[in-house]
């Protein structure tokens, strides 16, 4: 398995987490706007960024309803979705991840509310715990005009109700391409669950979830 040019190293010298902390006996409330499930029948596709793409590909493999998780780059052009270039931090890419979804089981609202709970930190500007630049910033790249609304309005909805204690920063972009990843990137967690890492940074998240939406688990 190829090695990702991910320094471990610099990693590990950062403390993990960083969560903005929410005001005092607040949580995330649930999206007063969502897409309608009569509206929404067939498998939907949402791409998320937050940070490695490791962490949020395991928070999301976590959720009843998600039938695929894909790691892979949303933002740039084909010719520099890949690892070595986008870890410079001088292309327009974001690590993302390519969520597929039964729309019956669970809404694009709630894979929001657990992409800004648990998933990542969307008040850090450019960079998500320990990792830095460009390509780890917090974005929601819709895929149709539905999405975009309903993404939009939680964000104002939760900046209203100050839950954070800084102002999210999460882009809403259009979709353009979404590019998959390298294979060994992958289920990293699933197939790396021993490396430092991802004991810093992904297990915590996935303990988390499991914690907080415990009824949302797959079985």
């Amino acid at each position: 398995m190829m090695v990702p040019l991910r320094s471990l190293f610099v990693r590990l010298l950062v403390a993990a987490g960083g969560f903005a902390t929410l005001a005092a006996g607040a949580s995330l409330p649930d999206p007063k706007i969502d897409v309608e499930r009569a509206a929404a029948k067939a498998k939907q596709v949402a791409v998320f960024a937050g940070g490695c793409f490791w962490c949020t590909e395991a928070v999301f493999e976590e959720i009843a309803g998600v039938e695929k998780v894909i790691s892979g780059y949303a933002g740039g052009d084909k010719k520099s979705a890949h690892y070595e270039m986008v870890s410079s931090g001088r292309t327009d890419h974001a690590e993302s991840i390519q969520i597929t979804f039964d729309p019956a089981k669970v809404s694009f609202g709630t894979l929001l509310k657990v992409f800004f709970s648990v998933a990542h930190d969307p008040t850090q500007l450019n960079m998500q715990g320990p990792d830095h630049g460009r390509q780890y910033r917090s974005a929601i790249f819709y895929v149709n005009a539905e999405q975009k609304r309903v993404a939009e309005a939680y964000i104002k909805q939760l900046d209203e109700a100050k839950v954070f204690s800084r102002p999210i920063v999460t882009q809403v972009a259009e979709l353009k391409a979404f590019y998959p990843a390298e294979e060994y990137h992958q289920d990293y967690v699933k197939r790396n669950p021993d490396n430092p890492y991802v004991v810093i940074n992904a297990i915590p998240k996935v303990k988390k979830t499991r914690a907080q939406f415990e009824g949302m688990i797959k079985k």
